[in-house]
């Protein structure tokens, strides 16, 4: 497996998928039944390559990451050949940027002494989908990538 096995959660609402996805295995729904009961190890497999086919589509299509915690914020941009970087880092140790009053204290003093930036790039290595796929197991979330394009602005303006 090359990425980890979906929660059941995210298997039940994906159950159209996945019936679609036994179909093309040519696995009935009976089928399904008793690989389930008589053969757990194949059912389990049939469930990490779904998972790894799911992951794959959706990593393809990841173009931004955040990562925030209680003092720093670091913002990918998943270009074509690189990652992209801008790394905030808040040293006021009464600001928490995971609270809405530390987000709004950082909203009002983001250029203040008290917040580094730093930015960077990297190559991808030679699999960019597993990449992306390390920091969301680091904590990042996949988003539309508001808060790295305000940034990328307020750097080249600063």
């Amino acid at each position: 497996m090359k990425y980890t096995r979906l929660t059941k959660q995210q298997l039940e609402e994906l159950h159209p998928e996945f019936i679609n996805f036994l179909a093309t295995q040519s696995i009935t729904a009976d089928e399904w039944s008793r690989l389930k009961e008589e053969k757990p190890s194949v059912a389990e497999d049939e469930l990490d390559v779904f998972s790894d086919l799911i992951w794959e589509g959706v990593l393809t299509k990841v173009s931004y990451l955040e990562n925030i915690s209680k003092s720093h914020m670091h913002l990918f941009h998943c270009a074509e050949k690189e990652m992209k970087l801008i790394s905030v880092k808040v040293m006021n140790p009464d600001v928490d940027l995971t609270t809405k009053i530390g987000f709004d204290w950082f909203k009002k003093n983001w250029q203040s002494d008290f917040v580094e930036y730093l930015t960077a790039s990297k190559a991808y290595s030679d699999d960019s989908n597993l990449d992306k796929f390390k920091l969301i197991q680091q904590g990042a979330v996949i988003t539309k990538g508001d808060l790295y394009r305000w940034f990328e602005g307020m750097i080249d303006v600063i």
